[in-house]
């Protein structure tokens, strides 16, 4: 029977592994379960004794001397999202397969995404505020419809692959912007690759790119200035990407609407005026974060570990070192 090694406090355990999960971990390997608190010094002794080390938000750094002369664990499972940085690079040279539940994760971004979408359409916040200040219909404006209507998408990540599935009742033409994105892969998502500029072209645009060197100021205040009146733009990704005061400019003119899930920086400093903006959706980084997207992570990347144990089998949480460098 494996060992493994639950390296995360039990409050966290609680909240990322299922009932389900759980029985499941009991009865197919040896379980070692965390006590607080969590120091390094308590991860390096549970990876030390097992083959299998799952992880979450709050475990420490794994540093590489863990894996010195041979030892520690073959399979590190984050039940969380990146693992940039929870291990270094290095270590998956050494023999170690990591796997990552940012796949499953990214399932809720993606609703986020549409969720915010469909509100800014319909204007309901500019509704919201109308009523709680006495009014009732509106004269001045009107919502719209996402169905039909073209949507520009930054990044072929794992987030944009989940809004482009749940796009696809709502009958939109979706063009992605993603240099490392090839026609072949884009038809197989069922999009078609384009500029920078005609993605931020689009009526409802979203972005979905790392946190890199190539991607900070990636859509510029010139850029923002393009975008078309009464544009849709979400932002779940990473602040850095997006001119944030441009973006805000244009908002308050009442020219975008907009949804910011991210910051730059985090926690942001805003205004009187951006706070209390109707075409403004404001959130705490949460996209990512919902009751049963968490409940599932553990599970997610334990049934790849099984399979990768059992038959050799990736899956899709595995962490290929080749893709490293544009990881998120």
């Amino acid at each position: 029977m494996s060992r493994l090694a639950v390296a995360m406090t039990p409050q966290r355990a609680a909240d990322v592994i299922s009932a389900e999960a759980r029985q499941l971990i009991e009865k197919r390997y040896e379980v070692t379960w965390a006590d607080e608190p969590l120091t390094e010094d308590v991860v390096a002794r549970l990876a030390a004794g097992s083959d299998v080390l799952l992880t979450s938000w709050g475990t420490p750094h794994l540093d590489r001397a863990i894996w010195s002369g041979g030892g520690g664990p073959r399979v590190v499972a984050h039940a969380a999202g990146t693992v940039k940085k929870l291990i270094d690079r290095e270590v998956l040279d050494q023999g170690v397969t990591v796997f990552s539940a940012a796949g499953r994760i990214a399932w809720s971004v993606g609703e986020y995404c549409l969720a915010a979408m469909l509100t800014l359409a319909r204007r309901l916040p500019l509704f919201d505020t109308a009523i709680r200040a006495g009014g009732w219909k509106q004269s001045g404006f009107r919502g719209g419809e996402l169905t039909g209507h073209r949507v520009g998408i930054l990044g072929a990540s794992s987030t944009a692959r989940a809004l482009i599935t749940l796009l696809r009742p709502f009958g939109c033409e979706v063009v992605v912007y993603d240099p490392y994105l090839d026609e072949e892969r884009a038809a197989a998502l069922g999009v078609r690759t384009a500029t920078l500029e005609e993605a931020l072209g689009c009526p409802f645009v979203s972005v979905h790119v790392p946190d890199v060197a190539e991607t900070r100021g990636l859509v510029s205040a010139r850029l923002i200035e393009r975008i078309p009146d009464h544009a849709v733009v979400v932002n779940s990704a990473r602040g850095p990407a997006v001119d944030q005061g441009a973006l805000l400019e244009q908002v308050l003119a009442g020219r975008l609407f907009a949804a910011l899930d991210v910051f730059d920086p985090e926690p942001p400093h805003l205004g009187e005026s951006v706070l209390s903006c109707p075409n403004l959706l404001l959130t705490p980084h949460i996209a990512g974060d919902t009751v049963d997207g968490h409940l599932a992570l553990a599970g997610y990347v334990l049934a790849d570990v099984a399979d990768w144990l059992d038959k050799g089998v990736r899956g899709s949480s595995f962490v290929d070192p080749a893709s490293w460098p544009i990881a998120a």
